[in-house]
């Protein structure tokens, strides 16, 4: 097991964690965070957060411009795992079906990802942090001191994602679960801004037939025994 010790630094230092839906990263990244006793940043869930803007606004259409304008005036924030929207606490409401639609829509708009890469960017250079996502390593910091790339098949990936539907009582079948990640993934590789890609330096960690426990005790030891 790794050792349970934070890195050897006084400087603020990164860990980012890309890879497609589904993959379990976000349930890593925040075990990591709480194993290494620094904040975790959902980045995926900041875009939602937009979608629900966007949605609860019936004068914003789809038109770049008029995204770009509605973000530059919110605040999103995170704190203690929650998901603020201009103080408000959103992280149950951002994942209805129709706000995980919306985001993956405004999620390719340069107006909207210049905002938040830049949010991101200044959160990260002022405090450690764990942030997961599709273009952390590879965009919003390639520079970042440490990268992992967590991913599954795609057929594991929908077993888990209708799994964790199913528990929550939610209406799911495999095939429509794992129809929509081949097409998440799809638009995820082939968006023309910042495509999710395994940056060249990352660590790449495949989940299949792993625990959650197996997973992080991997990332750990690459982070607290270089």
């Amino acid at each position: 097991m790794a050792n349970n010790k934070q890195p050897d630094s006084r400087e603020p230092y990164v860990v980012a964690i890309d890879g497609p839906s589904a993959a379990g990263k976000s349930t890593v990244a925040k075990l990591v965070a709480a194993r290494l006793g620094i904040d975790y940043i959902d980045t995926g869930a900041m875009y939602r957060a937009v979608a629900l803007a966007a949605l609860r606004e019936e004068e914003v259409g789809e038109a770049a411009a008029e995204i770009g304008a509605l973000v530059s005036g919110l605040v999103i924030d995170q704190a203690d795992g929650r998901t603020l929207l201009n103080g408000e606490d959103v992280t149950d409401k951002i994942r209805a079906a129709a706000c995980t639609k919306r985001a993956s829509q405004v999620s390719q708009l340069p107006e909207v990802r210049r905002e938040l890469v830049a949010l991101q960017r200044a959160i990260g250079a002022h405090r450690s942090v764990v942030m997961d996502g599709r273009d952390i390593a590879s965009n919003v910091f390639p520079d970042a001191r440490y990268k992992f790339f967590i991913t599954a098949t795609p057929e594991e990936r929908a077993r888990r994602r209708t799994l964790e539907m199913k528990e929550k009582g939610l209406p799911c079948s495999y095939d429509e679960v794992f129809a929509d990640i081949e097409k998440r993934d799809w638009d995820d590789a082939n968006r023309a801004l910042n495509p999710l890609v395994q940056a060249p330096d990352a660590v790449l960690i495949v989940t299949d037939g792993l625990g959650v426990e197996e997973v992080l005790e991997k990332v750990l030891e690459y982070i607290v025994n270089p």
